[in-house]
């Protein structure tokens, strides 16, 4: 079993989710967008599983920095590039769990996919 959550360290809900693995003591490996990088394979890969429109968060300053311009052309390849050059604009946490991909967090949610038999 393989578990590996993207994002960056000091973003609310990925402390949330860092605390509900603690509790429930599930191993996992953190991958730091900021630290550790990203590169265009890898965004292809979630983009092919979740779509770019639900990996782009429209919630975060990131994003609501960006100009009209770039919001009113927003496509595939420019929400790569967008997301390549600030990961912060990704949804996190980016859940990768024996080969499924899951975005966000909700305690449920994790419930199901960890605690499933």
């Amino acid at each position: 079993m393989s578990t590996i959550v993207y994002g960056i360290k000091n973003c609310d809900t990925i402390k949330k989710m860092k605390q509900w693995f603690a509790t429930e003591n599930i191993a996992y490996q953190f991958h730091d967008y900021r630290i550790d990088g990203i590169d265009l394979t890898l965004l292809e890969t979630f983009e092919a599983a979740l779509g770019w429109e639900a990996m782009v968060n429209k919630r975060g300053t990131t994003f609501r920095q960006l100009t009209a311009e770039q919001k009113a052309n927003l496509n595939r390849e420019t929400a790569l590039q967008l997301m390549l050059e600030q990961p912060a604009m990704i949804k996190r946490p980016l859940l990768q769990h024996n080969n499924h991909y899951y975005l966000g967090f909700k305690p449920d949610q994790y419930h199901v996919i960890f605690m499933a038999k």
